[in-house]
This record gives C-alpha cells, structure tokens and sequence, in this order.
C-alpha cells in the first residue's frame, strides 16, 4: 500500500534531524526522469523538511541554481529514505552524500516513487501536488468547505477522498476507517451535511491516531530508522473484511469501488 499522511509524517519528523543544516557534496540518481534530478542538489544545503499531503518537500538553499528550490519526495508504494543500505542493494534509486560524512539513501522496490527539484513553492509541474486540497490536521480544514467540496461531485465518496482534492493525504487504509467511524457507506454518491462533519472528524482523528501508533506496516512502510509502525494492529475496517464488526457484530464485506479495494459494514454503514 502507498504511504499516506501518517506514515509520511512520521518520515517526516525522523528525517528532520538527520539533513537539516547539512550540505550535499556528492549525490546519485537512477537515469530515469524520476530519479536523476536528485543530482540538482549538489552544493545546497538542506534545511526545513516539511509535508504537503503524502509529499515530503526540503528546503534547498545555496548550489548551482540562484534563489531558494525544494527537493520534492513522492515515496509511491514502496520507496523508503533511509541513513544507510547494504553496499549492494539494488533497490537504491537516488543516494546524497553530506559534508559531515553522513548520507540519505532512497529505496524503493517497484520504482513508483518520484523525485523532483523545483523553485521554492512552484509546484505547476507537478500537477497532483499542486491540486491538493486542505491539510486535514490543518486549521483552515474546514466542515463545512469540505462538505460543500463533496457535494460539488456526483462520484462516489470513498473516490472523492482519494482524489486528495476535498482533503489532502488519505490514502485507502484511513479512508477505510473514517468512513467506518462515520458511518458512511464508501459507495455512497451524496452525504448529507451531518454526515460530511462526522467525516470530517473522524478523517482528523484517524490521522492522527496513525501519526501516534508510528504509522500503518502491512508490508513494505518502514521508518527513517528501519522500524515498521503499529497502527495495523488499531484498524477497525481496513483489512478485515469476513471479520465481525467491532460496532454491531454484521460481517465486514469487501469489494472493488472504482479500482480500489474497500472494506465496510453492510449493516451500520
């Protein structure tokens, strides 16, 4: 499964520490365009690491382009920043090598992940994090904004939260539980204002459970520091499917939605 928020935000504070401050003298990256600018970072000195929905986004300040840039991160489904590999891992697909002797290594298996240099806060080519709606652990994540973002659409709820355009950074596992928690059917095309504030809750607690418990491991999330997170063992919906539901006993039922897996209970959903 792609990382979502809070595995991202986990990365995220992890990672802070490790590069900030610190000023790249060498770096590598896989020849294919979604690698290879991580080269441009050569000379810059890393500094503030911050999230925008599943991106991780470092500030870049000095090397051969004038004017602050960000380094941009997408992890895809398996990509993994970690301080260290084993010399011969062939998974390696960029490498930046600090002034302190230290180094960030990104992994990813199935090469879904992306790398990208940009002027600082110019996100126009890369359209789908320019497109992101509102941080949902954000202020300015608002009920009713996002029920009238949901009622602006005739698709499918669970599809709208996945879209990342009525909020930013759910992914299937914590759209699985929030509409659980809500009360909402995935396949619903229309909720009502009552329902889209439940929502709405339970998307901010959901979250930030998953940032709690380290985030969600089913498979290949790993932290900076090499460990899986916990949250797989605090899920309601997702995954269960054939199991009994935790609110009224019905069996979770599964199936496709618009090509994604989704778990829900047919009888308090």
């Amino acid at each position: 499964m792609m990382p979502e928020l809070p595995e991202v935000e986990t990365i995220r504070r992890q990672l802070g520490p490790l590069v900030t401050g610190r000023t790249v003298v060498e770096a590598d990256g896989h020849p294919s365009e979604k690698f290879v600018s991580a080269r441009d970072c050569i000379g810059a000195t890393m500094g503030e690491v911050r999230r925008r929905g599943k991106y991780l986004l470092i500030d870049l300040t000095g090397g051969s382009e004038p004017g602050r840039r960000e380094l941009v991160v997408h992890l895809g489904m398996t990509g993994m920043l970690l301080p260290t590999v084993e010399p011969d891992d062939p998974y390696v697909r960029a490498r930046w090598f600090f002034d302190d002797r230290t180094e960030l290594v990104f992994r990813d298996v199935r090469r879904f992940g992306r790398i990208r240099v940009v002027p600082a806060g110019d996100h126009s080519t890369i359209a789908t994090l320019a497109k992101l709606g509102p941080e949902p652990l954000a202020d300015d994540f608002d009920p009713e904004d996002f029920y009238q973002a949901l009622r602006r659409s005739k698709r499918r709820v669970k599809t709208q939260l996945l879209s990342q355009v009525p909020v930013a950074g759910v992914g299937n596992i914590y759209a699985d539980e929030a509409l659980w928690r809500a009360r909402i059917r995935p396949s619903a095309r229309r909720v009502t204002r009552a329902e889209a504030t439940r929502l709405h809750g339970h998307i901010r607690d959901v979250l930030a459970a998953g940032i709690a418990n380290g985030g969600t491991t089913l498979r290949d999330y790993r932290t900076v520091e090499g460990a899986e997170g916990t949250n797989q063992f605090a899920l309601d919906c997702y995954g269960r499917a054939g199991e009994p539901c935790r609110r009224c006993a019905s069996v979770l039922t599964s199936r496709q939605i618009d090509a994604r897996t989704t778990t829900w209970c047919p009888a308090c959903q």
